[in-house]
């Protein structure tokens, strides 16, 4: 009896999924009678828009109506239709609402799979291009209003879908909003910068790639480009359009900067100091860039001072070469802006760093002659000017942020260098109680 049971039930089964297949294009044709009842009286039969839009969804829900043209055409002239509308309605009362979230969208991509259907019949065909002529203009204006709405993925599949609209128009000798090539060249980047800004990278490429491989004189282009591949982690097709770019656009900021950024994440400080220059030309009065060139020269010094592969002989020359150029550009940068933490305490880290030099001699210096103790303190002597001149600019700092946990200790240090206990004891305690999380009440220096 259970076996009847079940036999039976698959029957009805397979009976019910027939009968909703054969219902898909009845239902696309009673959509299509809804629709036409409401054209004909759309203040009386307001309710036959929203059946036509309810039956075609259902409708193509189904093989049977997703296989017919007829089918996507309703469709798009069902959304085609309530936009229409609507857009006339809002031109009367602009604070009117439209009821779906991109119909011009829906009707585009409804259009399309008709055409592509291989049964469609020619005036089918001839009749999606219409509604595809007509909802081009509308899916861009919805496209930068969803721009402005920050939303990002929605704005990049509408200005997608107008690209999309005019290849078939171009493909059946019609004419499309786009024709003119450079209307159409900034939709083509204004799409791949849309999809940037919704991190759909793998989808910018390809309209960057049309242009780059135009020949754009558009630096934009390479550098969406440039940050497309960075971010696929594609970095010969990256440092390939960055060099090209800044070849082919020498003065360009963006490009230089993003070349100074690609060099500073590979460490490539030597490759970094011309750029960097020229950088400044280009933004004399930037104090950030004086700093970011100091911090470069900074590391190129720190690098020779540390490499114990070469006498200090040999090592002077280029350290007293970075050392002075690290100096003179965080000296600028503090001239720029004075009250900045973080350039006071690098010029006098760099300072105190250099009085190392000597420590190191004064470590080498025998004590075993009266010539050898001179030496030393002549050297110490040396030594104590450099800290005092570190100290100016910890103090700057320590006064401008009497809780920055790092020019604490760099005062900590120096006073411990200068043998100066009141003092190095007054900076441990401040120091600890930074340490515990806690807050020092005033600064010890004035500004």
């Amino acid at each position: 009896m259970k076996k009847v049971l079940f036999a039976l039930a698959g029957i009805l089964l397979t009976i019910g999924v027939a009968q909703a297949q054969e219902d898909g294009a009845k239902l696309a044709k009673s959509a299509g009678k809804a629709l036409a009842a409401y054209n004909q009286d759309p203040s009386g039969n307001g309710s036959k828009l929203t059946e036509a839009i309810t039956k075609i969804e259902q409708a193509l829900q189904t093989p049977e109506a997703q296989a017919l043209a007829s089918a996507w055409i309703i469709k798009g002239d069902v959304y085609s239709t309530r936009l229409t509308n609507e857009l006339t309605m809002k031109s009367i009362n602009p604070a009117a609402k439209l009821s779906g979230d991109n119909d011009a969208l829906e009707a585009i991509n409804a259009y399309k799979m008709a055409i592509e259907i291989p049964t469609a019949k020619k005036y089918e065909k001839e009749q999606a291009i219409d509604g595809i002529t007509a909802m081009q203009p509308q899916v861009v204006n919805i496209g930068v209003g969803k721009y402005n709405n920050k939303e990002f993925d929605k704005a990049f599949l509408a200005f997608k879908a107008s690209i999309d609209a005019h290849n078939v128009l171009k493909a059946n000798k019609k004419k499309s909003i786009l024709d003119d090539a450079k209307e159409y060249n900034d939709q083509v980047y204004f799409t791949g910068l849309l999809a940037t800004l919704a991190k759909r990278y793998n989808d910018a490429l390809p309209f960057y790639e049309e242009l780059y491989n135009k020949g754009t004189d558009s630096v934009a282009v390479y550098e969406g480009l440039y940050n497309c591949r960075t971010e696929l982690k594609d970095e010969a097709g990256a440092l390939k359009v960055l060099q090209e770019g800044r070849k082919k656009f020498p003065d360009e900021g963006s490009l230089l900067f993003a070349e100074i950024n690609y060099y500073l994440g590979k460490g490539k400080l030597n490759e970094l100091t011309g750029s960097l220059e020229q950088a400044i030309r280009k933004e004399p009065n930037n104090p950030g860039l004086y700093r970011v060139l100091g911090d470069v020269y900074n590391n190129l010094f720190t690098t020779i001072l540390e490499d114990t592969t070469q006498a200090r002989e040999q090592r002077a020359p280029k350290l007293k070469e970075y050392g002075d150029l690290a100096k003179k550009n965080y000296k600028m940068a503090i001239e720029k802006d004075p009250t900045n933490v973080d350039f006071n305490y690098s010029l006098g880290a760099l300072l105190y760093n250099e009085t190392n030099i000597l420590a190191q001699e004064m470590n080498a210096t025998s004590f075993s002659t009266s010539a050898g103790q001179k030496r030393y303190q002549e050297l110490k002597a040396q030594m104590l000017v450099g800290v005092d001149e570190a100290l100016k600019y910890f103090q700057k700092a320590e006064s401008l942020d009497h809780n920055d946990q790092n020019v604490l200790a760099a005062l900590l240090q120096a006073y411990g260098r200068k043998e100066d206990d009141t003092l190095y004891m007054e900076f441990k305690k401040r120091l600890d109680v930074v340490k515990k999380g806690g807050k020092n009440p005033a600064p010890y220096f004035k500004n």
